[in-house]
C-alpha cells in the first residue's frame, strides 16, 4: 500500500516536479517507446484482473464470490464458536462441517465484519441484512467475473514512470496485487510506464512462466484466463484433492489392509449396514479383495487422471453395488485413520477406512 500512497502522490505533482527538473536542469533519462504500459490497454486490463481481490476463497462462510471477509472474524460452526484469523483457520471450519454426515451443517457470522470487495475497497457491514444486500449483488456460482484467478504475477514488479517528455518521475516496485491494481487504476493517460522485464507469471498447476515484454505477458495471461476450475462455487469439498496424484492414491491404499466401508449409498439408499464384517485389501497390481470371516470375493481397481479429477474404477463381479467409475473426493489421515471418499455425480457415496500407518 505504501507503493501506491507513494504512486497517487507522484501523479498529484507531476507539474511541479516537471517544473522543478527543468529549472534545475536535471540529467534526462529517456524511456523505451517499444515496451509501454498504457492506461486501459489489453494488456492494463489483463493484469489489473489478474490483481482483482478473489472473493472465493472463503465461499463456505459467505458464499459470495465477489467480495471476502477481512481476517479475523467469527462465526459459530455448527453451534461452536470459531475465530478466523487466516486461510488455514477455514480448514478448521470445514473439519467440523465434514465431523459428522448425517447432520445439519449451519454457519452463522457474528457482526460487525468488513467485507474486501474486488476492488479492495471496504465497507463496514453491521448486520445480515447489510451482508445479504451485498452477497446478492455477486454473480451466482460458477458465473462469468471480471477476476482472473488461474495464473499469478509473480511479485515485486519495477516500473520506471516517465512524463511525456521522457523525463524519469520515479521507479516504483509493486509488491502485491493490491498495490498493482491501484497502480493500473490510476494510470494517467499523459503518463509513460516501462515495465522492467522478466516477470514471471505463476499458472494454476503450478508452473512458472518467464515473460520478456507487453506482448508475450499479454498472450499468456489471454491464453491462461480460462484455463482451470475457479472454484467459484459453494461447494468447499470439490477442492479436497487439489494435490492428489494416482501415485499418492496408489501407495496409500496399498499401504494398509483392513479396509472397511464407513459409509456407503447408492440411489438414496444406505447399504453401511449390509458390508459390515467385510474387510478390503488392495494390491498395487491392481487387483483387490473383499472378505468376510468365510468368503473372500475377488476384484479389480485402478486408477487414472489428476488432482480433483482424478476416477477410481472398481469391478467386483460378485458385488455389483461397488462396480462403477467413481472420483476420488478425499483422501484424508486423522492420526491413525485413514479414509478414501469417492463420489458419484448422482451423490453417490463410498467411503472406505483403515486404522493403520501406511
Amino acid at each position: 500500500m505504501q507503493n501506491v500512497l507513494k504512486l497517487l502522490t507522484v501523479l498529484m505533482f507531476v507539474p511541479l516536479l516537471l517544473t522543478s527538473c527543468r529549472e534545475e536542469e536535471s540529467v534526462l533519462i529517456e524511456g523505451p517507446q517499444d515496451e509501454v504500459l498504457k492506461a486501459n490497454s489489453a494488456v492494463a486490463n489483463l493484469m489489473q484482473r489478474t490483481a482483482m481481490n478473489d472473493g472465493s476463497d472463503d465461499n463456505i462462510v459467505d458464499q459470495a464470490n465477489c467480495f471476502s471477509l477481512e481476517f479475523p472474524f467469527t462465526v459459530v460452526v455448527n453451534g461452536m464458536e470459531i475465530t478466523v484469523n487466516s486461510e488455514e483457520d477455514l480448514d478448521t471450519v470445514e473439519d467440523i462441517l465434514d465431523e459428522f454426515d448425517d447432520d445439519d451443517d449451519t454457519i452463522e457470522i457474528e457482526f460487525p465484519i468488513t467485507i474486501i470487495l474486488n476492488d479492495f475497497s471496504e465497507v463496514a457491514i453491521n448486520s445480515v441484512e447489510e451482508f445479504e444486500n451485498y452477497a446478492d449483488d455477486c454473480e451466482g456460482e460458477n458465473e462469468f467475473d471480471d477476476d482472473i484467478e488461474c495464473i499469478d504475477i509473480a511479485y515485486p514488479i519495477t516500473v520506471s514512470v516517465f512524463d511525456t517528455n521522457n523525463e524519469l518521475i520515479d521507479t516504483i516496485t509493486i509488491s502485491s496485487d493490491e498495490d498493482l491494481y491501484f497502480f493500473l487504476e490510476e494510470l494517467d493517460e499523459d503518463l509513460i510506464v516501462n515495465v522492467e522485464f522478466p516477470i514471471t507469471l505463476v499458472l494454476s498447476d503450478g508452473t512458472e512462466v518467464s515473460v520478456a515484454n507487453l506482448d508475450q505477458l499479454e498472450d499468456v495471461i489471454d491464453d491462461a484466463k480460462d484455463d482451470c476450475d475457479e472454484d467459484d462455487d459453494y461447494d468447499y469439498n470439490d477442492d479436497d484433492c487439489d494435490n492428489c496424484t494416482t501415485e499418492q492414491l496408489s501407495d496409500f491404499i496399498t499401504g494398509c489392509d483392513g479396509w472397511y466401508v464407513k459409509d456407503f449409498e447408492r440411489n438414496d439408499m444406505d447399504l453401511d449396514e449390509q458390508y459390515v464384517g467385510y474387510t478390503f485389501t488392495f494390491l498395487s497390481d491392481g487387483t483387490l479383495t473383499a472378505d468376510t470371516s468365510t468368503e473372500s470375493f475377488p476384484g479389480t481397481w485402478s486408477a487414472s487422471g489428476s488432482e480433483n479429477a482424478i476416477t477410481v474404477t472398481i469391478n467386483i463381479p460378485d458385488l455389483p453395488d461397488f462396480n462403477d467409475d467413481w472420483m476420488l473426493h478425499e483422501l484424508d489421515q486423522d492420526g491413525d485413520e485413514l479414509e478414501v471418499d469417492l463420489r458419484l455425480p448422482n451423490d453417490d457415496e463410498l467411503e472406505f477406512r483403515s486404522s493403520c500407518n501406511p
